[in-house]
């Protein structure tokens, strides 16, 4: 075939695809690459391939001393010795389970484990780092021996760009990018999610997957369209191919019951099976129309999880450690939701908050129908749960991303605050996440700061239809200004507390108001998008309760 083939098995290749008419990659510019990868410009020529793959390599900046193929010539030799390559041992910090072949023959199989146990010896700092061997016996396809293999894997680990990331090298990170893809999840893939929390106790340990799909279930020509991408992309294509995924899988399954007792498992099939249902170009369109956040948003939400993951003792020397808590039925006892409305309802909130236990503040039945008692009681909790019981039977609630502190910054007057992260929920009669009017519809959202009528509703606020003027020149509400120190305009206004009121509002034009006395509640509803109301226009509330958030790894 070329000078690129010594460890690929041709007779399990699909040579069909391969065209071999004479290409050359001479573009530099980024929003070229972009357009070549994303078409699949290199994908049909093994050759033009290896050559695209290699300058791209060549080109991420690394540190100063980074191993290269003389450092494996001088390295092999002894840290492999006279043993069998194809049963050399594995370091801990890869899966042995998962060492694809990807139509590699029996000396690239064998390559690949020598190549992980000299890039350990090199890389002593790696704790965790599932993906390796995937792109290892990737590379191998496009290498023409195993030291200049060895060289373009060490590149992409030695990466010193801060705002380019590539492969997750400990448990921290890895982790905290599984509890970032949950959070994406929740927010682009309602439909999917919804089933997950329906079929499995822990969402997050199926989302924990997430990279196995793509970096050992993913068919060989998905992975190397992926990686085409990745490559001139960064990490950002892994979390859409990913959730592309789920989308399909969802779609594919909708309605058929479960293959195995196990939703991980089903999703593993279908992954590997995905070309029964869809194409590598079907899969990339998919993965590219969704609306994702900006990649420095993202880069801060994982900042976020990891912060989260460090104060409950995970540290980048941690191998693995289950951290994948759900709600704990012997210690959780509420007037209002049972423990799996609670586990329902801590699978719509952020994932570094989803590690905690749920921690009664306050409750009507102990502390009184008093506004004062409940701000005395929720202040100095972020975030905390709201759940309303009402005479009717009517369940619904919030979740709450700021202190009610906050409130006191407009002096005497209804002030709003929160971030987009807030949203409002329904239980009874009927289950309903109503998703923040900015966040699910970012065209309706406005740069402004806070209106001078604080006390205008909230639901006109959120369902406001003027469109912001330049919305890349922001971020989005998502993310919380007081936590990532960003510009207050980050800030929502779902939030608003005074001596008379409460108003929590935004999900989907819903808004809740709460008088002083916490005996009466009402709602407004938006008609932009035709929802069912969060409950009865105006009740009467039974039990109110708040909840706050309490780190069972810390004390």
């Amino acid at each position: 075939m070329d000078e690129y083939n010594r460890f690929v098995d041709w007779d399990k290749m699909d040579v069909t695809v391969q065209s071999q008419d004479a290409k050359e990659l001479t573009c530099t510019e980024f929003q070229e690459l972009k357009q070549l990868a994303r078409q699949g410009y290199w994908s049909k020529n093994h050759s033009l391939r290896a050559k695209a793959y290699h300058k791209l390599i060549s080109n991420i900046p690394c540190r100063t001393v980074t191993p290269d193929a003389n450092v494996y010539r001088d390295i092999v030799v002894k840290i492999v010795g006279k043993r069998n390559s194809s049963s050399l041992p594995l370091p801990e910090f890869v899966d042995n389970s998962l060492v694809p072949t990807y139509c590699l023959n029996a000396e690239g199989i064998g390559a690949v484990r020598k190549i992980i146990l000299c890039i350990a010896n090199q890389f002593p700092d790696i704790s965790f780092c599932p993906a390796l061997p995937s792109v290892i016996a990737l590379l191998l396809h496009y290498s023409k021996d195993e030291a200049e293999c060895f060289e373009q894997v060490c590149r992409i680990l030695a990466c010193n760009d801060p705002s380019k990331r590539l492969i997750d090298q400990t448990f921290l990170a890895f982790e905290s990018s599984c509890m970032t893809f949950g959070d994406l999840v929740n927010k682009y893939c309602q439909a999917a999610h919804k089933l997950m929390v329906a079929v499995s106790e822990d969402v997050l340990e199926v989302y924990s997957d997430w990279q196995r799909w793509l970096f050992g279930e993913l068919p060989m020509v998905y992975v190397a369209r992926v990686f085409d991408v990745f490559l001139v992309e960064g990490y950002k294509v892994l979390y859409r191919v990913a959730l592309a995924l789920l989308k399909f899988f969802h779609k594919v399954r909708a309605g058929q019951p479960m293959e195995s007792d196990s939703i991980q498992q089903d999703i593993r099939a279908f992954v590997r099976d995905i070309a029964k249902s869809v194409s590598p170009e079907r899969l990339l369109e998919k993965a590219f129309a969704i609306r994702l956040f900006s990649r420095k948003e993202i880069q801060l939400l994982q900042m976020a999880n990891e912060k989260a993951l460090q104060q409950k003792g995970i540290t980048v020397k941690q191998k693995r450690q289950n951290v994948h808590l759900a709600v704990h039925a012997e210690n959780f006892k509420s007037e209002i939701v049972s423990v799996k409305e609670m586990r329902d309802i801590w699978s719509w909130i952020p994932e570094r908050f989803a590690l905690c236990q749920p921690l009664l503040l306050f409750t009507t039945l102990e502390h009184g129908c008093s506004l004062s008692r409940f701000y005395s009681h929720s202040e100095g909790h972020e975030p905390t749960l709201l759940l309303i019981k009402t005479t009717a039977k009517e369940v619904c609630g919030a979740y709450l991303s700021t202190d009610w502190s906050e409130r006191r910054r407009g002096g005497n007057k209804l002030s709003f605050f929160g971030t987009g992260e807030c949203f409002v929920f329904r239980l009874q009669p009927e289950v309903e996440r109503y998703e923040w009017v900015i966040i699910k519809h970012p065209e309706l959202a406005t740069t402004g700061s806070e209106p001078e009528n604080h006390a205008s509703p909230a639901s006109s606020t959120l369902c406001s239809s003027s469109v912001p003027s330049d919305p890349s020149d922001r971020l989005s509400p998502f993310l919380s200004a007081r936590h990532f120190n960003l510009p207050s305009k980050t800030a929502s206004m779902f939030m608003a507390g005074s001596s008379e009121c409460i108003i929590i509002g935004g999900g989907d034009g819903q808004a809740l108001y709460l008088d002083a006395d916490l005996n009466h509640g009402r709602t407004s509803h938006c008609n932009t998008f035709n929802n069912q109301p969060l409950c009865s226009e105006s009740f009467q509330i039974s039990v109110l309760e708040v909840w706050g958030f309490r780190d069972t790894m810390n004390g």
